[in-house]
């Protein structure tokens, strides 16, 4: 396997922990790594790779502008390295929208592909993540974009969770589908008219925000802009849940007493909630594995977004999304 170019120098806690992320991923799983940045930065980098970059695009910097100008940054090389066959995928925690650039403008778009669109899996309690997109690549969109989302979630459900069938819903402000706005309604007569047998999956309708946790569909598509507030709302409410709920548990002796009971049992919910391990959000619709962590993202989180950028590279999702839009 080629090497997943790793922004070393892309995020808040760079490049310490994105290093460290990286060589985690190379010693637990033999994931060979291609960290681009510059090499003083690097460091020593022990078994892993380097690709010499000598630019850093700031986290507040503009997008477009900044790739373009910016030729020599750790986010065009790493994009450049898997369009040259240097590298299977590119990882970066850096700034979303010239990662985003970067992998559209280096890597181009997979043949018939409108927009790529950004997925992020939303965990379920009891079940398989809930697939979210357009996560907020593409804040103004088309009826038609919005449905190659939902093919590009579906085949992104399968390949990742093991989804045989995956069931496809359109967000919307109630199921009916006379309900939404004019570019849900025209999505929603636009989906109901599609083969999705053809592609594996099956379109349920509209579902509402209350469902993305709660077992409903596999897949969520919705414009860039409706879906990166809803990300953004769902992180804000879980991480003040978490906060109300260790307050009351440190807030007497016995709910002290009783959290030595249930923090343990509560543990491994907390695990899978916890956005550290679900290895970021992928790019698709780019001819290529990119992954694109959170700002904020830890050791774990690189290590895990390294994992699933192999797994995804191993699983030829970006072969499988080409098929699939073919036929759709």
């Amino acid at each position: 396997m080629l090497p997943i170019a790793v922004d070393a120098m892309g995020g808040d806690n760079a490049p310490g922990d994105i290093i460290a992320g990286a060589r985690r991923a190379h010693e637990e799983f033999g994931i060979p790594i291609l960290l681009v940045g510059p090499a003083d930065a690097i460091g020593d980098p022990g078994p892993l790779e380097v690709l010499e970059a000598s630019e850093v695009i700031p986290m507040d910097a503009d997008p477009g502008s900044s790739v373009r100008r910016m030729k020599d940054s750790t986010l065009v090389r790493a994009a450049e390295a898997v369009r040259d066959g240097r590298a299977a995928a590119m990882v970066s925690a850096g700034n979303t929208g010239a990662a985003m650039a970067s992998a559209l403008l280096r890597m181009g778009r997979i043949k018939g592909v409108s927009r790529p669109a950004i997925a992020t899996p939303i965990p379920d309690p009891v079940g398989s993540p809930c697939v979210l997109l357009d996560a907020g690549a593409n804040a103004d969109c088309q009826p038609e974009w919005i449905v190659q989302f939902a093919q590009m979630g579906a085949v992104y459900s399968r390949d990742r969770y093991g989804v045989e069938r995956p069931k496809v819903g359109l967000l919307s402000i109630g199921e009916e589908p006379t309900k939404g706005n004019s570019l849900v309604k025209e999505t929603h007569k636009l989906m109901a008219d599609t083969d999705w047998a053809a592609i594996g999956a099956e379109f349920i309708g509209n579902i509402e925000g209350r469902d993305l946790m709660a077992s409903v569909a596999d897949v969520c598509v919705t414009d860039g802009f409706t879906g990166n507030v809803t990300l953004k709302s769902l992180e804000g409410g879980m991480r003040a849940l978490i906060g109300a709920l260790l307050g009351v548990f440190d807030s007497t002796d016995e709910a002290r007493a009783a959290a030595e009971t249930l923090l343990p049992a509560l543990a491994p919910l907390y695990h899978q909630l916890d956005p550290e391990n679900t290895g970021g959000a992928l790019m698709l619709g780019v001819d290529g594995v990119c992954i694109i962590s959170h700002g904020s993202s830890s050791e774990l989180a690189m290590r895990n977004a390294v994992r699933t950028a192999a797994e995804m590279v191993e699983a030829d999702l970006v072969g499988s999304i080409r098929a699939a839009v073919a036929t759709g």
